[in-house]
């Protein structure tokens, strides 16, 4: 199978599968990064029609307070390429829901979760991105500094998953490898989609970006993949991170804020996910969707493939590597 061909195989088994709202978010940020501007609009279109009253987008009855902002970039795009007022009114409402009335902690660190008081390392990749490109820039900042606070890990350099602020503690501890992902994708995004940043800003998001995936790297097998719980070699072999590492790698390096030896780390990464994609276009062995407890499938893996081969495409020179 040429990468042409599975690129597109990938695409197909993404757009047949059911997504939660931040699934449609990175499906759409993939198409972006892929150029795919009238598959961008008509996610956004859905996304937008199953806009909560609240703002959130792409609402499908879930408890997430954050997860609709991942489809901010394509609503945002398609009110610059159509023009309907529908889309710009969306985007200031989930903008607002996230600037005023989400959930969140005292020093402004979002919850991830209605109804709850828990802050997910999950939520770096569904807010940053969309705040920083919307001009947003210190709460995007803040929201890394926030996270950093409670999840990570200065000895291991890894990110816990998942603190309570009820309980005051992290509840979820070990450095789940795809909560890892999200950190770097996150940073790496919000860091692509906007060139302005405060003084110092922009080298510090780079420094812990590069830590936090350095850490991860540690733990990479000879298979080129993961264990699901990065300090637990028991646990399943799991290829999304190396999609989301390999993303992450390869925008750092055609950014400027990783050295040109992190390409061949990215290349070697989405050849180890490259291995894992079926006949039918699915990226086999990933945390799986519904609950991402144990090997499967899932509408993001599906998207993180397609981000690292988009980035690929870009450091390469074949890609147009526009910002949304």
């Amino acid at each position: 199978m040429g990468p042409d061909d599975r690129t597109e195989r990938v695409l197909t088994a993404l757009l047949a599968t059911q997504r939660q709202s931040w699934e449609q978010g990175v499906a759409a940020q993939a198409l972006l990064d892929l150029g795919r501007d009238e598959l961008v609009v008509l996610l956004a279109h859905a996304a937008v029609t199953r806009q909560h009253a609240d703002g959130r987008l792409g609402d499908v009855g879930e408890d997430g307070a954050v997860n609709g902002a991942a489809c901010g970039e394509a609503v945002r795009h398609a009110a610059a390429v159509t023009g309907e007022p529908r889309y710009a009114a969306a985007l200031d409402a989930q903008l607002g829901w996230l600037v005023d009335r989400a959930p969140r902690a005292d020093d402004g660190t979002l919850y991830h979760v209605l109804g709850s008081r828990q802050v997910w390392a999950d939520t770096v990749h569904m807010v940053v991105p969309l705040l920083a490109l919307t001009g947003h820039v210190d709460l995007a900042v803040a929201q890394v500094v926030g996270h950093r606070r409670r999840l990570y890990d200065e000895n291991t350099g890894l990110y816990g998953a998942r603190w309570d602020a009820d309980a005051g503690r992290l509840t979820h501890p070990r450095p789940w490898a795809t909560g890892n992902g999200w950190v770097v994708t996150g940073i790496a995004r919000g860091l692509h989609l906007a060139p302005a940043w405060p003084p110092g800003t922009r080298d510090e998001l780079a420094g812990h970006a590069r830590a936090v995936l350095d850490a991860v790297l540690v733990h990479r097998g000879d298979d080129g993949l993961f264990p699901d719980v990065l300090d637990d070699p028991g646990s399943f072999r799991e290829a999304n991170v190396a999609q989301m590492l390999a993303y992450a790698a390869l925008t750092g390096v055609a950014d400027g804020w990783l050295p040109p030896s992190y390409t061949e780390v990215g290349r070697e990464l989405v050849g180890a996910a490259d291995r894992r994609v079926d006949r039918y276009g699915l990226v086999t062995g990933v945390s799986g969707s519904p609950d991402f407890t144990g090997p499967g499938t899932s509408a993001e893996a599906q998207a993180f493939h397609l981000l690292a081969h988009a980035a690929l495409r870009r450091l390469d020179g074949s890609g147009d590597g526009r910002r949304s």
